[in-house]
């Protein structure tokens, strides 16, 4: 794949591949995509979450069972 860019943004990507120590603007580029990737993932988690109903009340007693169930499958 080839990216063409303006002047003023290849300086800047070559600023940040220069100041942030990558190796090429590939690897700069590939890392801004991966972040975009990992927002888009958390953004759906939290819209699966937003969406999925009322949750439980944490509070001492859910913490009790937590470790309750953690006991028991070691103890398994």
């Amino acid at each position: 794949m080839n990216i063409s860019l303006p002047d003023v943004l290849k300086s800047f990507v070559d600023e940040q591949v220069a100041d942030r120590g990558y190796g090429t603007s590939s690897e700069y580029v590939r890392e801004l995509i991966r972040r975009e990737r990992d927002k888009e993932e958390l953004r759906t988690m939290l819209l699966a979450g937003a969406n999925s109903g009322p949750g439980r009340l944490v509070d001492d007693a859910y913490f009790a069972e937590l470790r309750a169930l953690a006991r028991d499958e070691a103890a398994e």
